[in-house]
């Protein structure tokens, strides 16, 4: 705990060392903003999006569709042959018409209910040997017509499951890049900690080397020492002085970084904060696979893809099929003179259509593009079962990394003591002469080293603990499971609206 407390306070003496004019970033902060303004998170709401409207305007689609076609003016005068009596003719026609059109798609049956009706005025003149012919009227064109394929696959539906697929995909994307997210960002964010870190340690590094200096330098004014136990000392000194600003260097490039992943602005001055002390968990690896893969949605994303492509599958099989279509129509014209008369003088006008398209030879085309298919489908369900293996192999490696982990958290921790201690007993042996510059140089060296190396230890358990998180769908710090489906909700609900 000693050490938890010494590493904060180092990192608070960096924090308060810098510019009043920075901002102080904790990682709840840096997840906040970065959820918000992250480019990687943002191109997944943007497909998200893009899938979801298309699937909204399909199924709008699957509604009465209405239209009114208007055209209030339409005049000619042109001179024309007649084949049957074999004369030229003069023909004069001016009309004003409007077509009002309602289409029903049948998602059951692929077909499709048309209501048409066409309403307008005409007046229509042809002069023929010096005869003129003349006629005005109203008149009114009624249809109703069914056109439905058969012997083939419904279309529509599978238009829509593609869609459907489609989108579901799109939002196991995001909820993964959400969790992938907070795995990146942590990292980036504890990196800058460690930069942090370092540059401290430097900072510490130097003032001890600057102290041992000092005392080498009135040693050897003293006549006590050697005056190359003073070139070396300014060596050192030099050395301490570049580990520094190598430090502040990787530190500043380290911000960027962080900055440009969660969408900050690059120029900003920032500064991270956190508490680094690690409570080691006990967990359990069996369970860690269960839920892993009951919910990783890398397996239902494979799933996807095995559906797709038996769809695909469908289509490639309806390349050269035997086929039908039919054609139901039932009409009723008028016309007449006066608009109350139209009907008086209706016309019916069924109609029925049915043809057929007879596939005879087509050199094994169809075959070939079949088990091509065939072919991708098997290669998707290998990529599922590959998919769930490797879902097992990497969550017990990170069982096993935790492990390793929690170990080597208490062997750093021991050897920083070590150093410390190492360190201080040969501070004293410097200052009694018993040690020259280079070799106090290399226990400060080993103590900084050991300092970093303990930091680091508690970030790559924290970092791996949160692996185990994402891989496994569960989090084994406050024993609940991961809702994937809760991305999904803040997104339909807050940020498309």
């Amino acid at each position: 705990m000693k050490n938890h407390k010494f590493i904060l306070l180092c990192l608070l003496t960096f924090v308060f060392n810098q510019v009043s004019a920075q901002s102080i970033i904790t990682l709840e902060q840096a997840l906040d903003l970065a959820g918000q303004s992250s480019p990687s998170l943002q191109s997944s709401i943007y497909n998200l999006e893009r899938t979801t409207e298309s699937l909204n305007a399909q199924r709008a689609a699957l509604k009465s569709q209405f239209s009114l076609n208007v055209n209030p003016l339409d005049y000619s005068n042109s001179r024309k042959f007649d084949t049957r009596l074999s004369q030229w003719f003069t023909n004069k026609s001016t009309t004003s018409a409007g077509t009002f059109r309602v289409d029903q798609p049948i998602l059951l049956t692929d077909g499709k209910i048309s209501l048409m009706n066409q309403f307008g005025w005409q007046s229509n003149s042809s002069e023929i040997l010096g005869v003129t012919n003349e006629n005005k009227a109203f008149f009114n064109n009624l249809n109703l017509s069914l056109t439905q394929p058969l012997f083939t696959y419904n279309r529509t539906k599978m238009g829509i499951k593609n869609l459907e697929l489609d989108n579901e995909n799109a939002m196991l994307s995001y909820a993964m890049q959400r969790l992938t997210l907070e795995k990146n960002v942590s990292q980036f964010f504890y990196n800058v900690y460690l930069a942090q870190m370092s540059l401290t340690i430097k900072q510490e590094e130097l003032v001890n080397t600057e102290k041992s200096h000092e005392i080498i330098k009135n040693k050897v004014e003293a006549g006590l020492s050697a005056k190359e136990q003073l070139y070396q000392s300014e060596v050192n000194l030099s050395t301490s002085k570049s580990g520094v600003e190598s430090a502040r260097v990787n530190l500043e490039n380290a911000k960027d970084q962080f900055k440009q992943y969660i969408g900050m602005d690059i120029v900003k001055e920032i500064s991270v904060m956190t508490d680094v002390a690690v409570t080691p968990i006990v967990v359990d690896g069996k369970k860690a696979l269960a839920h892993g893969l009951a919910s990783r949605m890398e397996l239902r994303q494979r799933q996807i893809n095995v559906e797709t492509s038996q769809f695909d599958l469908i289509t490639v099989k309806a390349s050269n099929e035997f086929r039908g279509d039919m054609v139901l129509s039932m009409g009723l014209s008028g016309d007449d003179p006066t608009l109350t008369n139209i009907f008086d003088r209706s016309t019916k006008s069924p109609r029925i259509s049915l043809g057929f398209n007879i596939p005879i030879f087509d050199w094994g085309q169809r075959k070939a593009r079949i088990r091509a298919q065939e072919a991708v489908i098997n290669s998707q369900k290998l990529n599922l079962t590959n998919q769930q293996t490797q879902i097992q192999i990497d969550i017990r490696q990170v069982v096993r990394n935790l492990s390793n982990l929690k170990n080597q958290i208490e062997i750093a921790l021991q050897n920083q003591k070590n150093s410390q201690l190492t360190y201080d007993i040969n501070l004293e042996r410097y200052k009694n002469g018993d040690l020259t510059s280079m070799d106090l140089n290399l226990f400060q060296v080993q103590l900084s080293d050991k300092k970093m190396a303990y930091a680091q230890s508690l970030i790559n358990y924290k970092v791996e603990l949160l692996n185990l998180k994402i891989q496994s769908l569960f989090d084994f710090t406050t024993n609940e499971a991961i809702v994937p489906e809760k991305f999904i909700r803040d997104f339909q609900s807050g940020i498309i609206k």
